[in-house]
């Protein structure tokens, strides 16, 4: 496997709604990556973008697929790059990436920490009701990474997945599983088990466990 696609963007204002966001990526060849993801890349709502655990973003190109094969005005617009994520690797998609497979790209380490939720911005960027909540209920929502190690990514690069932890949990499993309007223990328990989840994911699904006993 090798890094496709490489994107990072400043603030912009969202037309559409008068608001600021990191949506708009422009496509790079180099990076530099620490802790909090792509030097220089910025993250305007930080309640549900970026941080630690959510440092970088990827989607994956069967994700791509699916949307212009049901919104076919898209076609030519909804591209790599253009839902705000960080990497596009074309052998990676949401049934082959498990919660806490550890990869290195480049120089750089990371491990895959929770599912993204799709929020109303995609709506408002490609200027169609309802893509959103596709994303979500197909659960073809792209994942995020903590890094382990900082370095630099290249265009090209290799991609190695060093470790799998979690080998039964992959994305679209975990997307099945929240999705569900009311999941069983023995649905939610290998979620919450998994190792390198992120803190407060594990902690809400705890409580959405513990209120199965209510």
């Amino acid at each position: 496997m090798k890094i496709q696609g490489l994107y990072s963007g400043k603030s912009q204002l969202l037309q559409s709604s008068g608001e600021y966001t990191g949506i708009y990526k422009a496509p790079l060849s180099h990076v530099c990556v620490d802790e909090l993801g792509i030097k220089g890349d910025e993250q305007v709502d930080k309640r549900y973008h970026g941080g630690p655990d959510k440092a970088l973003h990827q989607y994956s190109l069967p994700g791509y697929r699916h949307i212009v094969e049901t919104y076919h005005q898209l076609r030519g617009v909804a591209v790599p790059g253009s839902i705000g994520e960080n990497i596009t690797v074309a052998d990676m998609s949401e049934e082959r990436v498990c919660i806490g497979d550890i990869y290195s790209f480049g120089s750089v380490v990371v491990q895959v920490s929770e599912p993204r939720r799709p929020c109303w911005k995609i709506n408002a960027k490609f200027k169609q009701s309802g893509l959103t909540e596709f994303i979500e209920k197909e659960g073809i929502t792209g994942w995020y990474y903590r890094v382990l190690e900082a370095g630099e990514m290249r265009l090209g690069d290799n991609v190695k997945l060093l470790e799998r932890l979690n080998p039964q949990i992959n994305i679209a499993y975990f997307n099945q599983v929240l999705n569900m309007p009311r999941p069983r223990r023995g649905n939610l328990t290998p979620l919450i088990e998994s190792v390198g989840l992120a803190a407060y994911l594990r902690a809400r699904l705890e409580k959405k466990n513990a209120e199965l006993d209510a």
